[in-house]
């Protein structure tokens, strides 16, 4: 199975895969409205708006498993990302990200990218994984690493 055949839920609530995002190159990160990182957003979107025509495509899954700092639903996480940080990369469903509950998508990514220590668990908001355009993972970062510190890890 590959990273595109993943089911996830748009914001919106619409299933789809990754499967649109095929031949882009992918920064997946966990995000939540109310971590002392969510200052990161600002960073993301200028990130894919520097990157975005060449490829690059910043995808969002708000996560509400670290301290309860993504409480609200899918409308007031979008309007506040919108508004607060003029997010215009695509944001998906609230998932979790450890536990049985967890998400596929990233325990595949968690797989293919241990931690800090070969860690197989997230352990903060806003780590980051970043996906070739051949759909491999080919780096984690930690959550207090910065967008701007991944610039010279992209690759298109």
């Amino acid at each position: 199975m590959s990273i595109y055949d993943y089911k996830v839920k748009t914001i919106s609530g619409e299933e789809t895969t990754l499967t649109p995002f095929r031949g882009k190159t992918l920064l997946i990160v966990n995000v939540a409205s109310e971590c002392g990182f969510t200052v990161q957003y600002e960073g993301l979107e200028k990130l894919y708006q520097k990157y975005k025509d060449k490829g690059l495509v910043v995808l969002g899954f708000p996560c509400n498993q670290f301290g309860g700092q993504e409480s609200g639903d899918e409308s007031q996480i979008k309007s506040f990302c919108e508004t607060k940080f003029h997010v215009t990369f695509p944001l998906f469903s609230k998932v979790d990200v450890n536990g049985a509950g967890a998400s596929p998508l990233f325990e595949y990514l968690k797989k293919e990218r241990k931690g800090f220590l070969g860690s197989g668990i997230i352990k903060w908001n806003f780590t980051k994984f970043l996906v070739g355009k051949d759909g491999e993972v080919m780096k984690r970062f930690a959550p207090q690493t910065t967008p701007d510190l991944i610039e010279k890890d992209l690759v298109f």
